[in-house]
């Protein structure tokens, strides 16, 4: 199965997660994803103006585990996993700091921190988006008392390390996660606030209690010297938001994939190369035997033919490497990034890139790319430009299995995708118009000038066989918003 999220990573970039799903009683699992990018012929974009180099500049990919799924009440119970996991690792790293104790006392920090952050999203999701008011207030206490419980246990784990065996430097790793974990949790609430407060669901007394487990943690972290947001922050809370991004990193580290990208179908192309160059040797060799039999060696015929044949044999070389490369095209991919985890090869992926004819698309997708009436007009006139960018992967189901202890359904995929090449050549942001005011006089309306690219996504997995658009809504000034239908 293919799952998506679009959204806006920044003012110029957008955000596709796809996550490849493996199916447990298959060993191998193909996953096939097309998106078909509409560009406006307005913006300039065409494969004159945007190479296969512009487009892989503008893309940046980055392959991980999916977390593992555990509710986050499981997660607050010392019995179960993944807290048994990380306090059997702590327990066999107090009684001797040997290389690999250390690297899974480390790796299990990292899960653990990691499973607890997807467990939260999922949660605070989950009560904003449920439809049954009388359960609210007890989701809410639900979460609360699982966050503490939680935090709880996880601290009461250092007593299990202080001991004589264990370096500082190891003891930094547990406060790494602590430090974390406590962040999370205070970023959690908030956005569980902000999220109810939204959707006018947010009481009095939700609130206090949010609150005062945010308070606990601020008041937590510093007792322990962990930065704080500070309001009166001489730099802006420069150095917190830098040690954030730090622990961001250092957590989720275990999930990303080891990755090897290469150009794809390299030997099938200098087979096919090689055979172009011996069908011109093959033209050149008869013209030349031809004309030495008829006029003989040391003739003006002869040396006319060579020459001749000398000027079209490299123009047939070059015409047909130009054919197989295009055939090549159809059949072969840009690049291919073979994807592992420490010895265990989980798979491969294939992407390619290139502009398409509107002719060439299928009708399927032209039908959910569903253009308006004026816009089919003008585009017999002002063609949209259309990428069509193509992903392949496979994943191994039991590779999967064995490179971690938990169970692992498959892989994100996330490309962020920036479209300042696309709004070099838009026009302003702001447009004046004119509306009629009191007593004849004339007002003038600033209206907003945006530009839509869309996509259309293509899953295609054993039987799911799925169409997804999205519209990004753009000007100048970056992007405003991204519209599913």
């Amino acid at each position: 199965m293919i799952t998506d999220q679009v959204k806006i990573h920044d003012k110029f970039s957008v955000e596709i997660k796809l996550g490849f799903h493996a199916r447990r009683k298959t060993e191998v699992n193909d996953f096939g994803v097309n998106t078909w990018i509409f560009i406006p012929y307005s913006l300039d974009i065409n494969r004159s103006t945007y190479s296969k180099q512009d487009f892989y500049r503008d893309l940046k990919s980055n392959i991980r585990l999916i977390t593992p799924d555990y509710l986050l009440r499981d997660i607050s119970v010392k019995e179960k996993e993944p807290f048994s996991l990380l306090e059997k690792a702590l327990e066999e790293l107090a009684n001797g700091a040997t290389r690999t104790r250390i690297a899974a006392y480390e790796y299990h920090i990292r899960m653990f921190v990691s499973i607890v952050k997807s467990a939260l999203r999922d949660e605070i999701q989950h009560i904003q988006e449920n439809n049954i008011e009388e359960d609210l207030d007890f989701l809410v206490d639900s979460l609360i008392d699982n966050i503490r419980r939680t935090a709880s246990n996880y601290r009461n784990l250092r007593r299990i390390i202080n001991v004589p065996t264990v370096s500082r430097e190891l003891m930094n790793y547990f406060w790494f996660g602590d430090e974390f974990l406590s962040n999370l949790y205070e970023q959690h609430c908030f956005k569980l606030i902000d999220g109810l407060d939204k959707t006018g669901r947010l009481t009095p007394d939700i609130r206090k209690k949010l609150m005062e487990t945010i308070q606990s943690e601020v008041e937590y972290k510093r007792a322990k010297g962990f930065p704080v947001v500070e309001k009166t922050s001489p730099d802006r809370n420069r150095e917190l938001v830098f040690r954030l991004n730090l622990l961001k990193k250092y957590a989720e580290n275990e999930l990303f994939l080891a990755t090897n990208t290469r150009r794809d179908g390299i030997w099938i192309e200098q087979i096919y190369f090689s055979i172009a160059a011996g069908i011109s040797m093959i033209f050149a060799t008869a013209i030349a035997f031809s004309f030495q039999q008829k006029f003989g060696n040391f003739t003006m015929p002869f040396f006319v033919a060579l020459v001749v044949s000398y000027m079209l044999k490299d123009r047939i070389k070059e015409l047909a490497r130009y054919y197989f490369a295009h055939r090549l095209g159809r059949r072969f991919f840009d690049h291919r990034t073979d994807i592992g985890l420490s010895e265990h090869q989980i798979g491969w992926s294939k992407e390619s890139m290139v502009f398409v004819p509107e002719e060439k698309i299928p009708a399927e997708v032209l039908k959910v790319r569903n253009r308006s009436a004026i816009l089919e007009a003008d585009n017999r006139n002002n063609r949209e430009q259309i990428i069509l960018y193509r992903k392949l992967v496979r994943l191994n189901r039991q590779s999967l299995d064995d490179c971690s202890q938990y169970p692992t359904t498959g892989m994100n995929d996330i490309i962020r995708f920036n479209v300042s090449n696309f709004i070099q050549k838009m026009d302003n942001p702001v447009v004046p118009l004119y509306s009629p005011g009191d007593n004849g006089t004339i007002e003038i309306v600033k209206g907003e000038k945006m530009y839509y690219i869309n996509l259309v996504l293509q899953f295609n997995n054993e039987n799911q066989l799925e169409y997804k658009r999205y519209r990004i809504v753009l000007n100048r000034k970056g992007i405003r918003e991204i519209e599913k239908f």
